[in-house]
């Protein structure tokens, strides 16, 4: 039995088949065009290891073999959770061809995500890895087959897992990827509080996604990509990410973390000519260029999502990194927008994007759900070929983020202009109500960020018994001796409004991030209620 999900309308569905959008292909079919045209060619760099096209192919060939021997079948459910290694890929194309839909987690990942990622799809296999705190023995995986009663198949890294990738098991014919209109695999959502919900995602969505966003990234054969960034992310797999490295017949290189030492070597080494960051890691490129240019010269794209980036910073990127800018603001759920190449200096580093498909169509409106003008802060609304149409198992969220005509409201403040191009200016949940005036975090962070001794900045609120909230900027500064009367002074010299101005400042070595690296406000919010407390 498949899997249930939300599907697209029927008309919806004929409408992007005739388009050319969905082409009713498995995701398995990129990987056979490259063993068909470069078998050779190198997909995969991962520590001393070259892994070919060829080798990515039997690689995961085998252990879907393996697996169907101790039957596992189409519409089964995994559990994967493997740091950015070369196994990774090789597991996710071996469940591509059995037909078994993956949650693949983060390897930041605990007990709390995992245990709810079993209890909602029931997975009948486990793939974890024997370093990962939780799995040095069985106990954990206990604990989740008791969680998920068909959990019966285990393997993990250093360990068993290496053994199957190596098996001379053949694949029966009987064998093969789900239909491209069914679930491929489960993304998880971006929400930075609370357990991630799951995000069905079909072969024929997603891979769509996938081959528009090499088109517009003018990935090819020649394209090396590093992936620093945790490889199960929606952006680093598919914004164009790896997947998009693989379609375009390109090589992935892969760093443990997005650290710039180690990420340097890594370019100089394999000639990389794209990175993928999100905004607090590119800040740390940034301190740790100067110096170390000459490593740094095959590089020729640094694509930055994942978080509105501020203006500010993005100028610098050409400068102190030596390459292009291309600013991504996507979504696990599907919408992913793109500055274009060719876009001019006020676009690339003034905006996140436009939508990439004539396909998507997008909404900016009030609260009320009329459209705003252009240039107008409205809640981003969207709906399109490779936008999903439901959370697995979140009837009642669904009914909260959907409106009647299947639009997804993702939760973002946007100014979109008059060509299409969108500006994250904060999100519905991000905002300080101080006495009844509305503050968007991320407008005080991109303004602090101006200010030539601030590193990062982090916008958070705090409770106030008079006003209901005030707000409490969190700075990483470059140096010593920044005092907050300067911040205060600065955001006043620039035009900033008294009710916009924090009523507090922290001074932090560094800010705390949430698994995918974006900068973790719950966390500060804690500190903010732990030192109430005391």
């Amino acid at each position: 039995m498949s899997i249930a999900f939300m599907p697209w309308p029927a008309e919806l569905a004929a409408r992007y088949r005739a388009a050319g959008w969905w082409n009713d292909q498995p995701m398995t079919e990129m990987l056979a065009r490259q063993c068909r045209e470069r078998p050779d060619a190198p997909a995969i760099f991962c520590g001393e290891r070259e892994i070919s096209y060829a080798e990515l192919d039997r690689q995961s060939s085998s252990l879907a073999a393996w697996l169907h021997a101790r039957g596992l079948r189409r519409h089964d459910a995994a559990l994967v959770q493997l740091p950015n290694v070369a196994e990774f890929y090789a597991v996710l194309f071996a469940l591509f061809k059995l037909g078994v839909a993956p949650v693949n987690a983060l390897f930041s990942h605990q007990r709390l995500e995992l245990s709810s990622y079993a209890k909602q799809i029931q997975p009948k296999l486990l793939i974890a890895d024997r370093q990962h705190a939780l799995f040095g023995d069985d106990a954990m995986a206990d604990e989740l087959a008791a969680i998920s009663p068909p959990l019966s198949l285990r393997l993990f890294a250093h360990d068993t897992l290496e053994t199957a990738l190596q098996s001379d098991a053949e694949l029966p014919a009987e064998a093969g990827p789900t239909d491209a209109a069914e679930v491929a695999f489960f993304q998880l959502s971006g929400g930075s509080t609370g357990t991630p919900k799951l995000i069905p995602r079909t072969h024929n969505d997603y891979f769509y996604s996938v081959r528009r966003s090499a088109e517009i990234c003018q990935l090819g054969p020649h394209t090396r990509f590093l992936c620093a960034l945790p490889a199960p992310h929606n952006f680093p797999l598919s914004s164009p990410g790896a997947l998009g490295v693989f379609h375009a017949g390109g090589a992935v290189a892969l760093a443990s973390s997005p650290e710039p030492l180690a990420c340097f070597a890594l370019i100089a080494r394999h000639q990389v000519n794209v990175a993928a960051l999100v905004p607090p890691a590119v800040a740390l490129w940034l301190q740790a260029a100067p110096g170390r240019e000459a490593l740094l010269r095959s590089l020729q794209l640094l694509q930055v999502g994942g978080a509105s980036f501020a203006e500010s910073l993005a100028r610098q990127v050409p400068e102190v990194l030596g390459c292009k800018l291309q600013q991504v603001f996507g979504m696990a759920e599907g919408l992913v927008n793109y500055t274009r190449l060719d876009d001019g200096d006020d676009i690339v580093y003034g905006c996140q994007g436009r939508p990439m498909s004539d396909g998507d169509e997008v909404k900016v409106v009030d609260e009320a759900g009329h459209p705003v003008p252009p240039g107008a802060p409205g809640m981003l609304a969207t709906r399109g070929p490779y936008t999903f149409r439901g959370y697995y198992l979140a009837p009642e969220h669904n009914a909260r983020v959907f409106d009647n005509e299947g639009f997804y409201y993702s939760g973002d403040v946007v100014v979109a202009d008059e060509r299409g191009n969108l500006r994250v200016v904060g999100r519905v949940k991000d905002q300080i109500n101080r006495g009844g005036e509305k503050i968007a975090a991320e407008e005080i962070e991109h303004l602090l960020l101006r200010h030539p001794q601030v590193a990062q900045a982090a916008l958070v609120a705090m409770p106030d018994s008079m006003l209901g909230e005030k707000s409490c900027a969190f700075i990483v500064p470059h140096g010593d001796g920044l005092k907050s009367v300067a911040l205060r002074r600065f955001l006043r010299e620039i035009g900033v409004a008294d009710y916009k101005l924090p009523d507090r400042f922290e001074l932090l070595n560094a800010l705390p991030l949430t698994h995918v690296g974006k900068i973790d406000k719950q966390a500060l919010r804690g500190m903010l209620a732990a030192a109430a407390g005391a």
